[in-house]
């Protein structure tokens, strides 16, 4: 597992959260809420597929003030849609009591193990581009979609999933497999941040590499 709890019972919790993000004016990256909460969502989402889990439940922490709950929700409802995943009951609360300057939310996903990750010898491959801040926004077509990978899981086209976050790529597959990066996609910067899960390591069933590549297609590379 990435960086999930794993509970007594098969329960996996999982979690991420977004600080300076929104549409206050002091906040450092302008964006929509919705899609603050769909980016925040995408990560609580696949540490749980990193760790074999399905959610069960989700949990919305909201700083931005009550305006910025229903947006935070839209945005976490496509995370779901996208994956076709029905939407688990979810809950959470709102600070109102004092006003923040900046925007801050986070998202926790209880979900329940349903599938063992073990190690299959089967190649890793990068899907997506590291993106962070604006980037995110202005080149969406470079991040990984959450569709995609869960149908290549449920389709047994691969068995493992692992997101990349801040500390980049190089720094994601050392902690992943205990080496550097000795091979990745030209023009990729390993030390780049991948920010909101935007680039995601995934492990090839094997004997299956061909048919996942024609699945992911574009941003879709093997690496070593």
């Amino acid at each position: 597992m990435r960086n999930a709890l794993e509970l007594v019972g098969g329960l996996v919790v999982t979690t991420d959260n977004s600080g300076g993000i929104g549409m206050k004016e002091a906040d450092a990256v302008h964006a929509p809420d919705d899609l603050v909460g769909y980016f925040t969502a995408r990560v609580t989402l696949l540490e749980q597929w990193a760790a074999g889990a399905e959610p069960v439940a989700v949990i919305l922490h909201n700083f931005a003030g009550d305006a910025s709950w229903d947006d935070y929700l839209s945005g976490i409802r496509r995370g779901f849609s996208e994956s076709a995943l029905g939407m688990p009951p979810i809950s959470g609360s709102s600070e109102t009591n004092m006003e923040m300057l900046q925007s801050a939310m986070a998202v926790t996903m209880v979900g329940r193990r349903c599938r063992e990750v073990a190690q299959s010898g089967g190649s890793w491959f990068l899907y997506g581009r590291p993106l962070v801040g604006q980037d995110v926004i202005r080149e969406p077509e470079k991040c990984a979609e959450l569709g995609k990978v869960k149908r290549a899981l449920d389709g047994e086209l691969i068995d493992a999933v692992w997101p990349a976050g801040s500390g980049g790529i190089g720094a994601e597959w050392l902690r992943l497999t205990g080496r550097p990066l000795a091979r990745w996609p030209a023009g990729v910067d390993p030390a780049a941040s991948a920010g909101p899960a935007t680039a995601v390591f995934v492990r090839a069933v094997p004997g299956k590499e061909a048919e996942a590549s024609d699945h992911f297609r574009d941003y879709f590379d093997e690496i070593e």
